[in-house]
């Protein structure tokens, strides 16, 4: 046999091997249903909503107050959004990196 065929077995058995290690943590972790899915999207949404409405109601009530040539309402909808989307995605990345380090973890 080549040395070339022995380290392509090797490779091969090696790639069989992680496999093999994947499935079977799949199989031992934590089965998450579709609630926690469903949860998940839930958590991102009210993250992105309500800062997204509470701007849009104290822009609503500095338009009565202190009107001006520029809504305050639109402008503080769009603050608000944007405030929602960075919770969201510091939710999301805290998630994920919790995620990958008991992923790490198992594998050790």
């Amino acid at each position: 046999m080549k040395t070339s065929d022995k380290k392509g077995s090797n490779l091969f058995s090696e790639q069989v091997g992680e496999k093999e290690k994947r499935k079977l943590r799949a199989q031992h972790r934590n089965k998450r249903s579709i609630w926690f899915g469903l949860g998940m999207f839930g958590m991102v949404g009210w993250s992105v909503s309500v800062p997204a409405l509470l701007g849009a109601v104290l822009g609503m009530w500095l338009d009565k107050i202190y009107p001006q040539t520029f809504s305050w309402t639109l402008s503080f909808l769009i603050m608000g959004l944007f405030v929602g989307c960075l919770i969201a995605w510091h939710w999301i990345a805290k998630e994920h990196k919790d995620m990958n380090s008991n992923k790490e973890e198992k594998d050790e």
